[in-house]
């Protein structure tokens, strides 16, 4: 079966695993979730993902929670651009969650990158999701 929304499918499965207090997730390896996996690991998120590859030459991701005194790092993850709605912004229509104590992620023509660091770049793009 096609999956319509593949990165909607991983933040929901990293929002189930952190509901059923799961140390590890995993999930079909694509670019598009390596790519947010990489923000949410320099950004603090997760611990660490791992891609692993099988013989039929399928891969997935393992992507390793993390928890902090007990309690999920991520409170809050919402997919905002959605297949049935895409949501763009400029450089200076980027959204700042929680008064910049959570992460926008947007796919920009440099590529995947969180909020501040857009700013930084001077570039807008498809806003992703949002972590707090």
């Amino acid at each position: 079966m096609s999956m319509s929304d593949p990165l909607g499918d991983m933040l929901t499965r990293i929002r189930n695993a952190y509901g059923r207090k799961k140390n590890k997730v995993s999930t079909p390896a694509s670019r598009l979730r390596t790519r947010v996996l990489d923000v949410l690991k320099a950004e603090g998120y997760i611990r660490d993902y791992a891609q692993v590859d099988y013989d039929n030459g399928k891969s997935e991701i393992e992507i390793e929670l993390k928890y902090y005194e007990g309690q999920p790092v991520i409170r809050e993850i919402v997919r905002v651009s959605k297949p049935g709605r895409r949501v763009y912004a400029s450089v200076k229509a980027i959204p700042q969650v929680a008064n910049g104590l959570g992460i926008s992620i947007l796919s920009t023509p440099k590529g995947v990158m969180a909020d501040h660091q857009a700013r930084e770049e001077n570039v807008g793009g498809e806003v992703l999701c949002q972590v707090f």
